[in-house]
């Protein structure tokens, strides 16, 4: 994708895997901690879908920039249910903003049955580092 400055995959609060693409142009020299935008990704995530029954987020607008969100379910090994997996992707804002949406949630698709394919049933409280390996399938997008 041509604007994709940053993808991600968020699980419980904390940012699994993250691949940035293209570098931000930041004005303040400020770069939040790759934690503190999984934690609010899920927050705001949760607070959507408790509070307008099960509709998800689908992207934030920040500036010149849009925060993409493709929420789907894991089962792990040390849950007994399936728990919430944001996929997300930051990208520059142009004019249509909804094609760009689609496009994105189009390209991630595959992505996300791949991650769930190779990751369910496993025990994330044990086996965080292996998703590590992933971030190079983040590369093809």
């Amino acid at each position: 994708m041509k604007y994709l400055h940053e993808i991600g995959i968020v699980f419980r609060g904390a940012t699994l895997v993250n691949r940035h693409l293209k570098q931000i142009p930041d004005k303040k020299n400020i770069a939040p901690h790759k934690d503190l935008r999984g934690s609010f990704f899920s927050a705001i995530n949760l607070f959507v879908s408790k509070t307008y029954t099960d509709d998800a987020l689908e992207y934030l607008e920040s500036g010149n920039f849009l925060f993409i969100f493709k929420i789907s379910e894991i089962k792990t090994k040390d849950n007994p249910s399936k728990e919430p997996l944001i996929f997300y992707g930051l990208i520059e804002k142009k004019k249509k903003q909804d094609k760009q949406v689609k496009y994105f949630l189009k390209k991630v698709e595959p992505l996300i049955e791949l991650f769930l394919k190779r990751y369910t049933n496993l025990d994330f409280t044990n086996e965080l580092y292996r998703t590590v390996d992933f971030e190079f399938e983040l590369y093809g997008l």
